[in-house]
């Protein structure tokens, strides 16, 4: 297997040499970073060239690396290093290659941490439409193209994208069953916020700040 994701390793470096970002194996998993702006050309490739024969596309996810960096002397938070991991959003797709027993990880970057767009997939794999559509329900990234991009697992009136890591523990608002009303309404949270944190684990004054 090593020898395998060696030769995958030269062939992408090669065929896309002046469209990676970076490229690396760790744990004997293959990771590949473009830019937003090449993806569909690099997916359509890889899926395309025998030499690669990514057939399936096994899974999408959204990251937040919006708490990605050192430690600062500021009460203990971390700070984006945008030098560092390029942009806060980022969407890791999973491929397949059947034909060859190989799987490829590949990061891409959302330029726009306000608006973060990237182009969708669903006409190369079908099966990236519900993957999509839950990045775009938790972490607010807007794939162009989607064929219906809309929430997939949470409520049609839900605020906010609850994967993010600046979305509260506690929501922003919960829902009821009004019998007066005889519907679903919604209003602001009322639960008190509470400590995650096991007690052993806290430091002295821990969340009190």
């Amino acid at each position: 297997m090593a020898t395998d994701l060696s030769i995958l390793s030269s062939n992408l470096a090669e065929a896309f040499a002046d469209k990676v970002v970076s490229l690396e194996e760790k744990l004997g998993e293959l990771t590949l970073v473009i830019k937003a702006a090449d993806m569909v050309s690099v997916f359509t490739r890889l899926r395309n060239d025998a030499e690669f024969s990514f057939e399936e596309l096994i899974d999408v996810c959204g990251i937040d690396y919006s708490t990605y960096g050192s430690e600062t002397s500021e009460g203990g938070k971390y700070l984006v290093d945008v030098e560092q991991v390029g942009a806060r959003f980022a969407a890791v797709y999973h491929l397949l290659s059947i034909t060859h027993n190989l799987r490829l990880r590949v990061r891409i970057f959302a330029e726009d941490a306000t608006m973060p767009t990237l182009d969708s997939v669903v006409g190369i794999w079908p099966s990236a439409n519900w993957y999509e559509r839950e990045a775009f329900d938790l972490y607010g990234i807007i794939f162009l193209g989607h064929p219906d991009l809309r929430r997939i697992l949470t409520d049609y009136g839900f605020v906010g994208n609850p994967f993010r890591k600046d979305f509260p523990l506690s929501g922003t608002v919960e829902m009821r069953y009004d019998a007066a009303q005889q519907r679903v309404i919604y209003e602001p949270v009322s639960i008190e916020p509470r400590e995650v944190t096991p007690r052993l684990l806290r430091e002295e004054n821990f969340g009190r700040h």
